[in-house]
């Protein structure tokens, strides 16, 4: 099932039909006993309703990302390609070694990203820092965690990053991944209490001029961490009331030639989620 936060309320899909949920505060459903349990009774009392909607009436709707009051964390070095990126940028600052370390180490990196404010969703614009120089987005699996530190779904998230700044040196990380309009989640979130498969491809296009710019993919094959493992570490004396997304780290990086540019279309696709597409503005 596909939970939309809209302008509208919020929407279930199941199976191209589009249910309106009585419950409209994402928080209150995230923090919901059983969630998954109430939207198959939501579609079950449905039936033989006329409440279900047309894919036509819910174009119509407004698609906003699926966040109420949660925080967005993230998770670094958990793909080999992201190692090997990340130490490369920051070997002028002697500091590509603790990127090996961290992919090999048993405590996973994780670091804040973005407040329900810092957040757009489908279809809004991210934004790259009007200080940086080489900025990169980074598709990446996105975790639905509730208040239990429980996984109860999955939505799709871009990470964006400038690069040559964290490169400078590891300290400015903060500054590297965390300003307005850094982090886009949509569109949808995926409710399912099972693990996703993992040949689950993640895929990523940017688009300049008409033009497709680079592409790339992965799977979650490639994730050297267990989802699981970065949850019950996030969770370790931390405490969510609403819950909290955290997105697992990237396997596509760009070549060091390519930065974003003002203008330019990312679309990142993961099945069964959906795509999420973003247009890029230069930070003021």
């Amino acid at each position: 099932m596909k939970l939309y936060r809209t302008n509208l309320g919020c929407f279930v899909e199941e199976r191209g039909k589009y249910y309106r949920v009585p419950l409209t505060s994402l928080d209150a459903l995230v923090t919901h006993d059983d969630l998954q349990g109430y939207l198959l009774s939501v579609i079950d009392k449905s039936e033989g309703v006329d409440i279900a909607i047309s894919e036509l009436d819910f174009a119509s709707a407004q698609i906003l990302a699926p966040i109420g009051n949660q925080e967005v964390w993230a998770a670094g070095v958990t793909y080999y390609r992201s190692r090997s990126a990340r130490m490369e940028e920051s070997k002028s600052a002697d500091g590509g070694d603790f990127y090996d370390r961290v992919y090999s180490a048993t405590r996973p990196e994780l670091f804040f990203k973005a407040t329900a404010s810092r957040v757009v969703g489908h279809k809004e614009c991210v934004r790259i820092r009007s200080d940086a120089r080489w900025s990169v987005p980074e598709p990446e699996l996105t975790l639905l965690i509730n208040h239990r530190g429980q996984i109860i779904g999955y939505t799709v998230g871009n990470d964006m990053s400038s690069r040559d700044i964290e490169g400078e040196n590891p300290l400015y990380l903060p500054q590297a991944k965390v300003y307005d309009g850094s982090c886009a989640l949509g569109p949808c979130a995926l409710i399912s209490r099972e693990p996703l498969p993992a040949s689950t491809p993640i895929s990523i296009e940017i688009v300049r001029h008409g033009a497709t710019e680079f592409s790339g993919v992965t799977t979650l094959a490639e994730l050297k961490r267990e989802p699981s493992q970065l949850v019950e570490y996030l969770f370790r004396d931390n405490t969510f009331p609403f819950g909290a997304f955290l997105m697992t780290g990237t396997g596509i990086v760009p070549p060091d030639s390519f930065s974003l540019a003002s203008g330019d279309r990312i679309r990142i696709t993961i099945d069964p989620i959906g795509t999420l597409e973003n247009e890029v503005v230069q930070g003021n």
